[in-house]
């Protein structure tokens, strides 16, 4: 499997096109496409860009991921050069650039999280999921990410489980929200 950073590294700096085949096969369904025209109508001629992060949030809520197929497919959409897509999928991390489970568990890991005992909890999911930061579990269903602040230090230790906030977190209620997605894994963006 070629890793993300080859693609990106060939793609950039040795300008090989790297899985063109695959590239000409993806495509949103005309109902997406159709809130893609939308949403980058918004803004104004030339100002295309501006809907980046929003086409990047519905990519990824439809194809799973971001790799360099579909990242080139939205650069082709809001006609800018793939690095544009690049820089910013993968600085963000709500964006994944490798496929992730079903259901993602993102726990904050700045200050006042960690003062209040999200190391503790990343540890306990890992041994309790068997998986580590950025792993995930071997059926597909869980992935681990310790992301940076997501704006709830006031409810902390938190995690983000797709749109949904989950908030002064213990084992016991990490035990309910695994048990819970394990029931219903269904945790997607965007309602898709």
């Amino acid at each position: 499997m070629i890793g993300m950073f080859h693609i990106l590294y060939s793609r950039l700096i040795l300008n090989e096109p790297i899985l063109e085949a695959v590239q000409g096969e993806i495509q949103f369904p005309a109902e997406i496409l159709a809130e893609v025209d939308r949403v980058i109508k918004l803004f104004p001629e030339g100002k295309q860009k501006s809907a980046l992060l929003r086409l990047l949030h519905i990519a990824q809520a439809h194809f799973g991921w971001l790799d360099a197929p579909v990242m080139d497919y939205v650069a082709r959409l809001l006609h800018l050069n793939p690095v544009e897509v690049y820089e910013v999928a993968t600085f963000y991390s709500m964006y994944d650039v490798k496929p992730v489970g079903k259901v993602k568990l993102e726990v904050c890991r700045t200050g006042p999280c960690m003062i209040e005992g999200a190391e503790k909890i990343v540890s306990y999911i890992e041994n309790k999921l068997g998986i580590k930061d950025g792993e995930t579990t071997a059926d597909g269903l869980f992935t681990l990410k310790t992301v940076e602040c997501l704006g709830a230090c006031g409810y902390a230790p938190m995690l983000q489980a797709g749109e949904k906030f989950h908030e002064h977190l213990t084992e016991a209620k990490v035990d309910e929200l695994i048990e819970m997605y394990r029931k219903n894994p269904k945790t997607n963006y965007m309602g898709m």
